[in-house]
Formats: structure tokens, C-alpha cells, sequence
């Protein structure tokens, strides 16, 4: 497996190998003492998937402490373009993104660790996303950032209205946000 970092520190791609023949393909979509020698080291608790058409934008959302989350991200079917925030306020990179493309074709993953924001938009209809979390969903530790964020001008790759919860058009701005990281 391929383990790619980013200039924001603690994000890591992992690209599995692929094997394919006229059967279909295999790959290992998870290895806990790769990951941890990687630096992805968290105790995961809960799987999530969801199933969206093309153009459904989920985010940017996070955990506060003590129930603060860190994920492993990939696609089970279709793509999706996927964003991490950095929320830490420590960090030299606060306040920036990274984008990566999570194909099911490819199998990449993304770990995505506590302190950050996270969303994707759909690029394909039927789009399965899959994620493990570090710690259980906590309705009272909910939080979030506005997708359409002036400030954090995220490039989403699409020039279409994505589609996108009530709950999600109603995050407060960057600008507002004091973080609890």
C-alpha cells in the first residue's frame, strides 16, 4: 500500500494495491499496523456510508472534545471529491484545506485525524461513501463550517449548484468560529 502525506500535517492518503483479472479486482481496504506506522493511529468505534446522486455536497463537519473525531474516509462506489479543513488552532496550516479525489476504482483512503473539518461532494450519481470513526456520534458535540465559506474559498470542482442540507446552508461562517481543538 502507497501512503501519500500532504503539506498539512497529520492527513495521509493510502493507495492500496489492486489486483485485477477476469474475475474482478481485490485489495486490502484496511491494515491497523500499516496505518499506525503511518502516524493513523486511532481506535476506530463506528463504520457510516452513505449513498448520494451526483452533485449532493455533505460538510464541513466535526466533533468537538470530548467526543472529537478522527476518520478514515473512502469511496465503495462512484467518486467523490473529498475536503479536510485544518481546525487546530497550533497549527501553521489553520484555516487551509486539502482536497482529494476518492475513487472506488482506485480504493484510496483518507485519514483524516481530530481537529479538522470534513466534507465531499459527489462527482458520480450513486456515489457510496464509506467512513470509520474514532469515536461515537455525539448529537451535543456537533459542529460545522458553511461549505460556501468566503474565507476558506474552497474549490468544490464543480460549476453547478451542489446539492446540500438545510442543516448544512445554516453552519456559521469561518469568521465566526472560535475553535475548541
Amino acid at each position: 500500500m502507497e501512503v501519500k502525506t500532504f503539506p498539512i500535517a497529520g492527513l495521509i492518503e493510502f493507495v492500496p494495491r489492486v489486483f485485477a483479472d477476469d474475475r474482478g479486482v481485490f485489495f486490502e481496504t484496511f491494515s491497523a499496523r500499516l496505518m499506525a506506522q503511518a502516524g493513523a493511529d486511532a481506535q476506530w468505534v463506528q463504520d457510516n456510508q452513505s449513498n448520494s446522486k451526483k452533485g449532493v455536497l455533505r460538510g464541513l463537519h466535526f466533533q468537538r472534545p470530548p467526543h472529537a473525531q478522527a476518520k478514515l474516509v473512502r469511496v465503495g462506489q462512484g467518486r467523490a471529491l473529498d475536503v479536510a479543513v485544518d481546525l487546530r488552532p497550533d497549527s501553521p496550516t489553520y484555516g487551509q484545506y486539502q482536497t482529494v479525489e476518492l475513487a472506488a476504482a482506485r480504493g484510496n483512503m483518507l485519514y483524516i485525524p481530530i481537529g479538522f473539518a470534513h466534507g465531499f461532494i459527489a462527482l458520480e450519481d450513486e456515489t457510496i461513501f464509506l467512513y470509520k470513526c474514532s469515536d461515537y456520534y455525539a448529537p451535543s458535540a456537533e459542529g460545522g463550517l458553511r461549505w460556501d465559506d468566503a474565507t476558506l474559498a474552497i474549490d468544490w470542482g464543480t460549476e453547478v449548484a451542489p446539492l446540500v442540507s438545510g442543516k448544512d446552508n445554516e453552519l456559521p461562517s469561518f469568521n465566526d468560529f472560535v475553535s475548541p481543538f
